[in-house]
């Protein structure tokens, strides 16, 4: 009996026990689903992400989402492209061209030209992205070099040699600008440079490290962090990150403000509300370096970087001293050391543009960058 009795004591015991983790197991289940709602997602269990930046510089932000205003579809195949031609540090050098400085003897010829007459540059060019607007010119492009990408802009024609300031002009800049956004998207930084910019040095030398972009100057102060300087989008370097991303969306947005304008003279707009309100660090590059037409008066071959046609008209204009700018490069580049010391210890200058020269900026009058589309050709 007293056996019994122990055998009843011991499965109530385990049916207690039993009942007691049931409780316990579904009070944690509970507490686990408390304050989630039904649409919250589950933790991410993983994270494949791509840091970015320049080897030589601090590791900048991380591009972890697109913009919600992304325009990924309006470049098919970019993705694919980019890591066949961007350096080891994930940098894309970009130019574009219409069928107008892609043909033979144009632009695209010459800009090539100079990275091959430059002081060990030419590896450079493995990592130019040449993008076509234009069939004739991507066509023209295949031709000559290895990476082309071909831009389709269905509202207009870009072929020709537009004008500055026409509406084709206009239409072709913010389209540029647009793809440069993506480019920043898909964790890429840039540098972008006008096809009329001859290379001679490697510019990645003078690349600020702790800006977020850093462009070229029609007029240079001789402060790089002024934001007084003028700008000149023709060649200038941005890094990827979110900040670069949300400044090139709010750049874009700005031409609403502004219309009808191109994208050089918005941006110096909005250079203190990008700096302000979004924290954007801009240096700017001095002329004597990376020269131009408009203050040629303080370049020096011996420090040059690049040369722009800008404050140029017309195309005929624009060949014809960029190609008598490289041949005084390269009759500087062929003079032995002891016969460039015997200039006595003064600049090696560039000659007046025969075609351009008319155009180019009097130091002493220099009219507000809001006038200079009016009477410049700052391309």
């Amino acid at each position: 009996m007293e056996i019994k009795c122990n055998l009843r004591r011991f499965f109530v015991f385990l049916f207690e026990l039993w009942v007691a983790a049931t409780l316990v197991l579904l009070l944690l289940c509970v507490l686990a689903n408390t304050g989630r709602s039904p649409d919250m997602p589950l933790p991410a269990v993983g994270c494949n992400c791509t840091h970015i930046g320049t080897a030589s510089s601090p590791r900048p932000e991380e591009v972890t989402a697109t913009s919600s205003n992304s325009n990924e579809s309006n470049f098919a195949d970019l993705a694919q492209l980019l890591p066949k031609v961007a350096t080891e540090d994930r940098t894309v050098i970009i130019t574009s061209v219409n069928e107008a400085f892609a043909r033979p003897n144009s632009l695209l010829d010459l800009f090539r030209e100079s990275f091959l007459a430059g002081e060990k540059i030419a590896h450079l060019l493995d990592h130019v992205l040449v993008v076509a607007v234009d069939p004739a010119a991507f066509d023209h492009c295949r031709a000559v070099h290895p990476h082309c990408y071909h831009l389709e802009v269905k509202s207009m024609n870009l072929s020709n040699a537009n004008n500055f300031m026409s509406e084709a002009y206009v239409e072709l800049v913010w389209t540029k600008l647009s793809l440069q956004q993506r480019v920043l998207e898909l964790g890429y930084n840039f540098l972008f440079t006008d096809v009329d910019i001859l290379w001679f040095r490697d510019p990645f030398r003078h690349i600020g490290l702790f800006a977020d972009m850093t462009t070229s100057c029609d007029v240079f102060n001789g402060d790089g962090d002024d934001l007084g300087n003028w700008p000149n989008t023709g060649f200038y370097y941005v890094k990827s990150t979110n900040r670069t991303v949300e400044m090139l969306r709010r750049w874009r947005a700005a031409r609403t403000r502004y219309p009808p304008n191109h994208e050089q003279n918005i941006f110096n707009y909005i250079k203190h509300e990008l700096a302000g309100g979004l924290g954007v660090r801009v240096r700017f590059l001095d002329t004597a370096v990376f020269g131009g037409f408009c203050q040629l008066f303080r370049n020096d071959m011996g420090r040059a970087c690049t040369m722009h046609a800008n404050c140029c008209v017309g195309l005929g204009n624009k060949l014809h001293d960029l190609r008598s700018a490289l041949d005084q490069w390269r009759n500087y580049t062929s003079l032995a050391p002891e016969e460039r010391k015997k200039n006595g210890g003064r600049r090696f200058g560039w000659s007046v543009p025969a075609k351009c020269g008319q155009k180019r900026m009097n130091p002493a009058v220099a009219p507000p960058l809001r006038e200079m589309a009016d009477v410049l050709q700052c391309f």
